[in-house]
């Protein structure tokens, strides 16, 4: 057994502030995108490109951040990751046309896939010795996640009323810096000899962000165009290139019989559902708030802390012991239809309404249902790995939240254009549009829920014994 590290507590808080960033950077956007696209010159679909190319690059990077961090040792990577990081952040920051911004933040991904796998590693490196520290270290990592959803929705409008958009970025810096110095807290570990299949990474990103193109330009060029077809054909060409990929190599970034883990599709499919109508769902109400209500930058970040507050809660301290009593299914099925109900009424949406009563309850109904399937689904994609694949099976999962996320706001971006939210100014259009953006999330959320109770078998005795081991454990990100 190797030694116990003396300082294994300090480097846990360097662990989680990492956490604690990368999920700030997903949430800390939403608030500024009305302001980022005055600025910068976005079109109303363009805009969630702002968001995607961040999550299409650390969702189509993870599995190779991973095995990076496997090869090339943990610190390493998680070091890495931060360069890029705040490398990424400077480009954002500085960014004066939109291309440049969409670039700032694919690069801001990149480095966010290098840093959660790695950050993952260490913390079972420094903690594995002692089952009671491990909980205990995984929830406190794992309580970061919420708190940055949070602290970037609050600071997302502090920064962007009262400094510019840009600080949302600058911010990175300074706590990029600070970091860095203080990776020497953690464990350094050797490399070791392995191939790395960076075609494989290469072809499940292009295809993912070739089929997000394809998806956004759709509404404005036609869903039957010849570019559209052969965009969408190329997407699917490169992602079955990529199963074909780690079918045939020797050391692939997702050994295909990992598919063989109970549960483990049906938890997928659900995961993908989920990011699919949870993210357009923050991004809309964003919009609505600005756009439409009338709301600041501060104001409008101030009324998503309710939402995300409840989202906190619940994930930290009520969802896994609901787990414990009644199983992974129930929660599962069951948080996705609260969530489609949430996102049905938010479709009620007025252009001359009222966050009191049309945002505030819809968005808790929501929020509660997100909170009660995300966790669940996490563990059980990875309750039924043997242990020396837990870790591939909770960067697949990770990876399909993000897949989920991006597709599903490029589609349903298309729905709301297409019914008036391209019209700024226009309140009835916009409103319309955002409406059908949450009713379509809605059906998402809905057909993810009725699978599940549907398709996915029940095992109760698997997934209840992790509930003590932390909410959100292995790099959960629920996007705020």
């Amino acid at each position: 057994m190797s030694a116990v590290n003396p300082r294994r507590w300090w480097a846990l808080a360097v662990l989680a502030a990492a956490q604690f960033m990368v999920i700030m950077d997903t949430s800390i956007i939403g608030v500024a995108l009305p302001e980022m696209q005055k600025d910068l010159g976005f079109s109303q679909g363009e805009l969630q490109w702002v968001f995607n190319a961040y999550v299409i690059a650390f969702g189509g990077l993870l599995l190779l951040g991973g095995r990076l961090s496997d090869l090339l040792g943990a610190r390493k990577i998680f070091t890495t990751g931060w360069v890029v990081l705040i490398a990424g952040s400077v480009v954002a920051a500085a960014a004066q046309t939109a291309w440049v911004e969409v670039v700032g933040r694919a690069v801001q991904g990149v480095g966010g896939a290098l840093i959660a796998p790695s950050a993952m590693t260490l913390l079972m490196m420094l903690f594995a010795h002692d089952p009671k520290e491990l909980g205990k270290a995984m929830a406190l990592y794992g309580a970061a996640a919420p708190a940055g959803g949070t602290a970037g929705v609050f600071l997302g409008g502090v920064f962007t009323e009262w400094l510019s958009w840009p600080w949302i970025f600058i911010i990175y810096v300074p706590i990029g810096v600070a970091t860095l110095a203080a990776t020497k807290l953690l464990p350094a570990v050797g490399s070791r000899r392995g191939s790395v299949d960076v075609l494989g990474a290469a072809a499940v990103t292009a295809g993912l962000a070739l089929a997000v193109f394809a998806i956004v330009r759709a509404p404005e060029v036609g869903w039957t165009s010849t570019g559209t077809v052969l965009q969408l054909a190329g997407a699917v060409a490169l992602l079955v290139l990529f199963f074909v990929i780690q079918k045939t190599v020797r050391e692939p970034l997702m050994p295909l019989g990992i598919w063989r883990v109970p549960r483990l599709g049906s938890a997928n499919l659900a995961m993908t559902l989920l990011g699919a109508a949870w993210i357009p769902m923050w991004y809309f109400l964003n919009l609505y708030l600005q756009q439409v209500l009338g709301y600041g930058a501060f104001a409008s970040g101030a009324a998503l802390l309710p939402m995300t507050g409840l989202l906190m809660i619940f994930m930290t301290a009520i969802t896994a012991k609901l787990m414990a009593r009644v199983g992974a299914k129930p929660l599962i099925g069951g948080g996705l239809l609260v969530l489609a109900a949430g996102l049905l009424w938010l479709s009620a949406v007025e252009p001359t309404g009222t966050f009191v009563v049309d945002v505030l309850p819809a968005s808790l109904v929501a929020a509660l249902g997100m909170s009660l399937a995300y966790i669940p689904t996490m563990m059980t994609a990875m309750s039924g790995a043997p242990q020396e694949q837990a870790g591939l099976a909770s960067g697949i999962v990770n990876t399909t939240y993000q897949v989920g996320s991006a597709l599903g706001l490029a589609a349903l971006t298309a729905v709301a254009t297409s019914q008036g939210a391209g019209q700024l100014g226009n309140l009835p259009a916009l409103t319309d549009g955002f409406s059908a953006a949450f009713i379509w999330a809605a059906v998402i959320a809905a057909v993810g829920g009725l699978i599940t109770l549907l398709v996915m078998r029940s095992d109760k005795a698997a997934a209840a014994p992790q509930a003590d081991a932390a909410p959100a454990a292995r790099g959960e990100r629920a996007g705020v």
